[in-house]
């Protein structure tokens, strides 16, 4: 496994940090922090991993992606709309250790394809699908995070999430051979993803909730207890 995956796998709060400076309706999430106030506080909360959203259309940039790997030891994922070897191997040299392809995007074989080159540049294929027939057309999972996201990109992840979409693709997802099961994006409360992991997740991936927080070590020690009361039940 990748070292993105083991430090998921080894947290005891599996859930990826996400740096986004925009949300999905223009709000502005940085609310005047740095990026490094938010890895310090990320790190604190114990993030196994960073996600950088460098998408130009949630305010992101490659630049922000550099300084964040200048900034932490944790790994990173870089969220973009990648199509290419090119953004992959630029993706390498910024400091990436997961590069995010969305399968909902990409025609045809092409998220087979760049989960190859992702693996050739030592990079793990975070893999994000919508269909159980996107996550077909990966072929062999192995090496890849798997990730369903409750959202739909194509509508700028406006609207409710569909927290039943990872609910409905996590058997799909076990059966595939990929080294980690993610949900992502529209994990709003506490409560939901307590229940995601304790329905089989090994991770989550919170951007919004965690960024609009008054007190994001509330909303993660409420999902530690959430999760306490799911195991006992």
């Amino acid at each position: 496994m990748s070292g993105f995956v083991d430090a998921l796998r080894a947290a005891a709060t599996p859930v990826i940090m996400e740096l986004k400076r925009r949300g999905a309706h223009g709000e502005d999430l940085f609310a005047g922090r740095s990026a490094g106030e938010i890895v310090d506080l990320y790190e604190g909360l114990g993030a196994p991993c960073l996600s950088v959203v460098t998408g130009s259309w949630f305010g992101g940039d490659d630049a922000l992606l550099r300084e964040v790997a200048e900034l932490t030891g944790r790994p990173i994922l870089m969220k973009d709309f990648v199509t290419s070897e090119r953004q992959i191997a630029a993706a390498k040299a910024s400091g990436a250790a997961a590069v995010l392809l969305t399968a909902q995007l990409l025609p045809g074989s092409l998220p087979a394809r760049l989960a190859a080159t992702c693996r050739h540049h030592g990079l793990t294929p975070f893999v994000e699908v919508t269909q159980a027939a996107q996550l077909a057309r990966l072929g062999d999972a192995r090496g890849c995070v798997a990730a369903v996201n409750n959202k739909d990109i194509r509508r700028g992840e406006r609207g409710a999430p569909q927290i039943e979409r990872s609910l409905a693709l996590l058997p799909e997802i076990l059966e595939s051979g990929a080294d980690c099961a993610v949900s992502a994006s529209g994990i709003g409360s506490p409560a939901v993803a307590a229940q995601l992991l304790d329905c089989g997740f090994d991770a989550l991936l919170v951007g919004t909730a965690l960024l609009a927080a008054d007190d994001p070590r509330g909303w993660l020690d409420l999902l530690q207890r959430s999760r306490n009361r799911l195991q006992v039940a």
